[in-house]
């Protein structure tokens, strides 16, 4: 494989580094009302999004790879696009395409899910329950129970993860719903026994990532495997009951649940010789709950029992450590992603973040693969999160990532370094304005402090994010105020800082520019002409 960089004529790059920094979450709306940003004071900020060297870039939809330009960008697909120079197909758009030319049908891990059914044996569904479309949808379950249905398997349990931040906050009775009807039809018209089981908030139960905190994993595996937890005669039941408890509670964080058959017997513990489905298609928080189910010696918490079942991932996330070893849509598969051709060239880099991204500017910026590309000339940097609700400590870790930061760019190692600053999604996604307002300032003072030592070693910083969702922390829904807690459409901003620019370039601006058209920009600022399937750069050469 050619990874080969042809320099540029008439621009070598600066003799500082060049360094992207990644504002988690913090997308562009004019709207102040709701808007966490707009309402912030940020003077940093304020004055590199209103210079020349300023455009703004779609990082949702179809610009990065998702289905249909309804479908809001996320931390995942924003940092494939911004690794891979290109648009490629994500986890939405593959499971889509899989299931409407029935090759997920067809796949062996599918048969063996199968196979355990006809045994008679139970089949389970793990997952988030809603149509948010950025970690799972409603409908891809639901093809899924419908081929039960065809395939003749009589017993279904579904183990519900509740939602609230990818979709409006108590939107759960609707999702509840829909699928406590279509389970009800099928047990009607076919004498089968379908049931939702066991569920939770998702912030709460199983869907923890990068091992922020097992003890959520914990709580999933015992409300789904073990059925401990609160009892409830179902799942709408249970919702309705915490809501009734607690008017303030938001979907992500509702307690586990477990439902209860009517002698009080759980009726979806998970058992030897079932088959369990985790049909969330995105993988950060996805792989400890399919660690728990997968690994002999899994030492994080005890499971007291560990079901010999066969397991299988809607796909599998991490392709090098092989999590899951079994699953029913392969991953995209993404090469000659930015850090590739930079290793090529012996540039030396470095990624940091925090716990809660720091994969992000890791496995997903390098295309979906775990470990350095090269530890000789790569240095990744994780700096631990706090354990603890974004909205009580807004500031998250920025001042330590800001610091290590400027210790690295001090060594002039370096010529190139990516930062992901994870204040505006995490904070944003707790709905708490306050709060997304210090995260937003918080920010703007880290970028300010990078930005000086930028200047002071002759560099360059770019400036941009991955999706948006802070800019949008409420909307009017029928007249009535909603906490918006997800994602947004909106764009996002890209700004240049360039502490010798003499205007030997200029921006470009286009409608359809998106967050792909990022990596030939940072090859271009290093002095190199893009890859020639990389889409076009974002500047233009006097």
């Amino acid at each position: 494989m050619n990874l080969k960089l042809d320099r540029l004529k008439n621009f070598d790059g600066r003799k500082g580094p060049l360094v992207l920094l990644i504002l988690d979450g913090v997308g562009m709306s004019r709207n102040v009302a709701g808007n966490a940003f707009q309402q912030a004071t940020t003077p940093v900020l304020d004055r590199l999004f209103t210079s020349d060297l300023y455009l703004e870039l779609k990082a949702h939809g179809k610009a990065v790879g998702l289905p249909s330009n309804g479908d809001m960008g996320n931390s995942e697909v924003g940092h494939n696009a911004l690794g891979a120079g290109r648009t490629i197909s994500q986890g939405a758009t593959l499971v889509n395409e899989a299931i409407n030319n029935k090759s997920i049908y067809n796949s062996i891990a599918w048969n063996n899910v199968i196979k355990a059914g006809k045994l008679g044996h139970t089949v389970h569904f793990i997952g988030l329950l809603s149509d948010g479309n950025v970690h799972s949808h409603i409908e891809h379950l639901f093809s899924m129970i419908n081929k039960c249905v065809e395939e003749k398997i009589s017993k279904i349990r579904i183990h519900a993860l509740i939602d609230g931040r990818d979709v409006l906050d108590r939107t759960a009775p609707k999702y509840i719903e829909m699928t406590e009807s279509l389970l009800s039809e099928i047990n009607i018209r076919n004498q089968y026994d379908y049931q939702i089981a066991s569920g939770g908030g998702r912030m709460n139960v199983t869907m923890d990532r990068y091992e922020a905190d097992w003890d959520v994993v914990k709580r999933g595996w015992n409300t789904h495997v073990l059925g401990q937890g609160r009892k409830f005669n179902s799942a709408s039941e249970a919702v309705n009951t915490y809501y009734s408890e607690n008017p303030d509670i938001n979907d992500q964080y509702l307690d586990p649940f477990v439902i209860m058959n009517e002698d009080g017997v759980p009726v979806g513990t998970i058992q030897d010789g079932d088959s369990v489905v985790y049909f969330n298609f995105r993988g950060d928080r996805a792989i400890e709950i399919s660690r728990a189910f997968e690994e002999k010696a899994f030492n994080k918490f005890d499971r007291v029992f560990h079901p010999n079942v066969f397991y299988a991932g809607m796909m599998q996330y991490d392709g090098d450590l092989n999590i899951p070893n079994n699953y029913l849509v392969s991953p995209p598969k993404i090469d000659r992603t930015i850090s590739e051709y930079l290793c090529n060239e012996n540039i030396r880099s470095f990624a940091i973040s925090e716990t809660q991204k720091f994969g992000h500017v890791t496995y997903f910026w390098n295309g979906n693969k775990s470990d350095y590309i090269s530890e000789e000339l790569e240095t990744y940097i994780e700096i631990p999160s706090d354990k603890i609700e974004f909205d009580k400590a807004p500031k998250m870790k920025a001042a330590e990532i800001t610091a290590k930061t400027i210790e690295l760019l001090e060594t002039k190692k370096y010529q190139f370094g990516r930062i992901n600053f994870a204040n505006g999604d995490m904070v944003g996604h707790t709905g708490n304005m306050e709060a997304a307002i210090v995260a937003c300032e918080t920010v703007d003072t880290c970028v300010g402090k990078i930005l000086e030592v930028v200047s002071k070693l002759n560099g360059i910083a770019i400036i941009t994010a991955d999706h948006g969702n802070v800019e949008e922390m409420f909307i009017e829904v029928n007249g009535e105020r909603k906490i918006k807690t997800s994602h947004t459409l909106n764009p996002i901003p890209f700004a240049i800082y360039d502490s010798e620019y003499n205007s030997e370039y200029e921006m470009k601006n286009k409608d359809d520019y998106g967050i792909t058209n990022i990596a030939a920009t940072l090859l271009n600022l290093l002095g190199y002409k893009k890859v020639a399937d990389y889409d076009e750069s974002l500047i233009e050469f006097i």
